[in-house]
């Protein structure tokens, strides 16, 4: 008689598409630190990808978009035909309509910009896992807006062309600006001849007049409303 007490409990098996090596690494790690999940395999490029699917399905796959020999979205559409049973969750830098809408179409069920942290990471992984549909609400705001039929920088010109004073200062456009550059607060502080603690005042202003909170979703939502070129 075979032992089956505890055959539905065993870890979330989580394959892994991606191309960044710190994220993969971080990513990897915390993975496996995590006693309710199982790194399943790893890949780095589309073809080692196309690759992993001929491997034991997974409980879930993360799949970074941008890969160095083509589109993720070739990776998710064949994991969608080959592990049916699979969760697909796309990571990557920073979403786009297109992208998303054709993730989405491919058969991904969740999508997150990967300025998130590893930790958070596994906790949407549960999510996806347990049948959940984790999604940023920059991206979930985009989804929304290509259903409506409603362009967003539509909506952000005519926002713009309200009488409402500028949404930041010209300080805070020129804080943005070099965020936007990679500087960090400390460079900032330095070319801009302020303190550190002033150019962090300005950064918190910033994410609270543009509604977010991370450096990604910042800049997506200044270039959505015209404040970046």
């Amino acid at each position: 008689m075979k032992h089956t007490e505890h055959s539905d409990i065993r870890p979330i098996r989580v394959a892994i598409v991606e191309d960044d090596p710190d994220f993969s690494s971080a990513l990897r790690l915390v993975i496996q630190g995590s006693p309710d999940m199982q790194l399943a395999g790893c890949a780095a490029t589309q073809a080692e990808g196309l690759a992993l699917l001929s491997a034991t399905p997974a409980d879930v796959l993360l799949v970074d978009l941008g890969l160095p020999d083509g589109s993720g979205i070739a990776v998710i559409r064949a994991a969608a035909a080959q592990w049916p049973q699979c969760s697909i969750m796309v990571s990557t830098n920073f979403g786009d309509e297109t992208h998303v809408m054709r993730s989405i179409e491919a058969g991904a069920a969740g999508y997150l910009l990967k300025d998130s942290s590893p930790s958070r990471m596994t906790d949407e992984i549960r999510s996806l896992a347990s049948g959940g549909s984790p999604i940023s609400p920059i991206i979930a705001r985009q989804v929304l807006a290509r259903f409506r039929n409603t362009p967003t920088t539509a909506a952000a010109t005519s926002v713009a062309s309200d009488d409402a004073p500028p949404l930041l200062s010209q300080r805070e456009k020129e804080v943005l600006d070099y965020i936007t550059k990679g500087f960090t607060v400390h460079e900032i502080a330095g070319l801009m001849q302020l303190s550190h603690f002033t150019v962090r005042t300005f950064v918190r202003r910033i994410y609270s007049k543009l509604k977010v909170s991370s450096k990604a979703e910042a800049i997506f939502e200044a270039r959505t409303q015209g404040l970046l070129p």
